[in-house]
């Protein structure tokens, strides 16, 4: 596999790496505590996790759909754009509890997130965080990021619920009928 070379600077993309990893995290730490050390850890792990899982189902042979940062090999300062997705998780349950959201509303909150992610991935081409590549379009993150952002809405309903029992009954995973 040939080493794709994109840029050999530090600029505008470890910048934004950077930056918003800065802001997300700062932002955690200023605002109001809400939540127990274990939530915390569940959904800024989570949005690391989601990240790692998707970035190298996508980025790795076969499929190689988009490189990540300067070059196509993986980098130091590709780790730290895994920390990115970090406080996106944190913030999406955030709101999520704050409004109190279900059933319709929960399905739009949804969207309104997944445009947020896209509007943010977009910001991220254009400076030169992501690098598409056989055909990858934009568009197509769409569908992604509205899987995850279900599954961990899901995922925090089941582990974090306050009658987790109507939540798991409610839930076809745990319908044993």
């Amino acid at each position: 596999m040939e080493n794709i070379v994109y840029d050999n600077q530090f600029n505008g993309n470890e910048w934004f790496v950077i930056g918003v990893g800065v802001i997300g995290f700062a932002s955690i730490w200023l605002f109001p505590q809400r939540y127990s050390p274990l939530q915390t850890t569940f959904n800024i792990l989570i949005g690391v996790a989601f990240g790692l899982v998707f970035d190298h189902t996508l980025k790795i042979p076969p499929l190689e759909l988009y490189d990540l940062g300067d070059q196509s090999k993986y980098q130091l300062i590709d780790i730290f754009s895994y920390m990115m997705y970090a406080p996106f998780g944190y913030w999406f349950i955030y709101g999520y509890e704050q409004m109190r959201m279900f059933k319709i509303k929960t399905i739009v909150y949804i969207l309104i997130w997944v445009i947020i992610a896209v509007g943010l991935e977009w910001m991220g081409v254009k400076i030169g965080v992501y690098h598409y590549k056989h055909g990858y379009k934009l568009i197509y993150s769409f569908p992604i990021y509205l899987f995850l952002m279900s599954i961990h809405i899901l995922l925090y309903r089941m582990a974090f619920a306050q009658d987790r029992r109507q939540i798991n009954s409610s839930c076809p995973l745990y319908n044993k009928k």
